[in-house]
């Protein structure tokens, strides 16, 4: 299942070439996972009451081609593998039929004191 979320490149977004900044690609990957988690149904706000947060622990990222102030674009994002504590998500940035970025991102469950822990078990079957 691929998840898909739109984003418009506002001013904000560019550099002085008129260009989409390099590390704006990360927070749109990173917008959109958050919508694809709560379009599962999950509260991250109740997990970090629980104790468990995700964070990333890598992200191998290419750039493939420019994308310019007023593009609308697509991030799609899906599971590539998971484990108990850990995801591994390609995320690819579209415009159109280009694809303008592309990356392999890996998400950990993270439990009191920053140790591993595990993803809730209802939150791994959706993902599968």
């Amino acid at each position: 299942m691929t998840h898909k979320f739109p984003v418009t490149v506002y001013y904000e977004d560019t550099d002085m070439g008129g260009i989409v900044y390099y590390a704006n690609y990360l927070k749109f990957i990173e917008r959109a996972r958050s919508s694809w988690v709560a379009d599962m149904g999950v509260d991250q706000l109740a997990m970090k009451e629980d104790g468990v947060v995700f964070a990333v622990r890598r992200v191998e990222a290419d750039y493939l081609m420019p994308a310019v102030l007023g593009d609308e674009l697509e991030v799609r994002t899906t599971v590539e593998g998971a484990t108990a504590a850990r995801w591994v998500v390609r995320q690819e940035v579209w415009r159109g039929a280009d694809q303008l970025f592309d990356a392999l991102v890996t998400i950990v469950a993270i439990g009191p004191g920053g140790a591993p822990t595990r993803i809730p078990a209802e939150l791994r079957r959706r993902t599968h």
